[in-house]
């Protein structure tokens, strides 16, 4: 049996505590992304929102000065170290498109520093301690995968890794891996019962993301416990647990809940040899889906 050539690349995913001090936290991302490259990754993916704590736990609108343009200081500087580097760097930012016009962005800086492109979050949670749609206006650039010196990239941002159309549009617009820069925990009060049924859930829909597409998955989420601002919640207990996982949703590389920069060595070719197996793609009845342009079948 013949298979298609191996296209080998190494990859990271970076997890970090956040402070209150942004300059911090940005060059705690960029000492990884250093450590990373040392190591031989060609690929580093950073966490949701790495700048700073997860500002969205409460509606305040002096948050919004966190915000900047893309291009712009952060972008500028991950650029700088991408091209010094020679590395695609995967961050995510809050943008300022506008006044009155925020997103949650991840920004795709190429191995020669330029900004290669942008994915505006799509997908906007409101759920208590996450009350992102106050800060944020829904992504208007679609699902489309960004050309990098490695490989054409699927960004998706977190809340976004719930849903399987948006990672199905990725794989049929070309993609050869999904990304999932994310902020995700617990309730520190929940149930541990609770907290381990929701982190398993989480992992396995990106593996099954994964299985579905024939894609490498990879996933940068943060760590560490970040306090309510408001003092109304418990705040929140990011757990960890980034991972890289394979196109047959086996897990090449898993963190645990501390610091952690962590790679693989994933085969892009891999993904072709498994869709002629399982060739999911090829048995999609299209003819038969218009409902899912439906909110609900009532």
């Amino acid at each position: 049996m013949t298979h298609p050539p191996s296209r080998r690349l190494t990859a990271a995913v970076v997890q970090h505590p956040c402070g209150e001090d942004t300059a911090s936290n940005l060059q705690t991302s960029i000492a990884a992304i250093r450590d990373a490259a040392a190591q031989g990754a060609q690929l580093i993916l950073l966490q949701e929102l790495h700048r700073s704590r997860y500002f969205c736990q409460d509606e305040h609108p002096d948050r919004f000065d966190l915000a900047e343009s893309i291009p712009g200081p952060s972008s500028e500087a991950l650029g700088a170290v991408a091209a010094e580097l020679g590395v695609v760097i995967v961050a995510s930012l809050f943008e300022r498109r506008a006044a009155g016009l925020y997103h949650n962005t991840a920004a795709v800086l190429d191995a020669d520093g330029r900004l290669a492109g942008i994915y505006r979050k799509m997908h906007i949670p409101d759920d208590p301690g996450y009350y992102e749609k106050f800060y944020f206006t829904p992504g208007d650039l679609g699902f489309e995968p960004i050309d990098t010196a490695v490989g054409r990239l699927g960004v998706l941002v977190c809340w976004d890794q719930w849903y399987p159309e948006a990672a199905r549009l990725m794989a049929l617009a070309g993609a050869e891996m999904l990304l999932y820069p994310t902020a995700i925990g617990w309730n520190p009060q929940d149930a541990v019962e609770e907290q381990h049924r929701q982190r398993d859930a989480w992992r396995t829909i990106q593996r099954a993301h994964a299985i579905a597409n024939g894609l490498p998955v990879l996933v940068a989420n943060r760590c560490g416990f970040e306090p309510d601002p408001s003092g109304v919640l418990p705040g929140a207990q990011f757990w960890g647990g980034s991972f890289i996982a394979g196109p047959q949703g086996e897990l090449l590389a898993e963190a645990e809940d501390q610091p952690t920069t962590l790679l693989a060595d994933i085969d892009l070719a891999a993904g072709e040899q498994v869709r002629r197996w399982w060739p999911f793609l090829r048995d999609r009845r299209i003819d038969a889906y218009e409902d899912l342009l439906r909110r609900y079948r009532d």
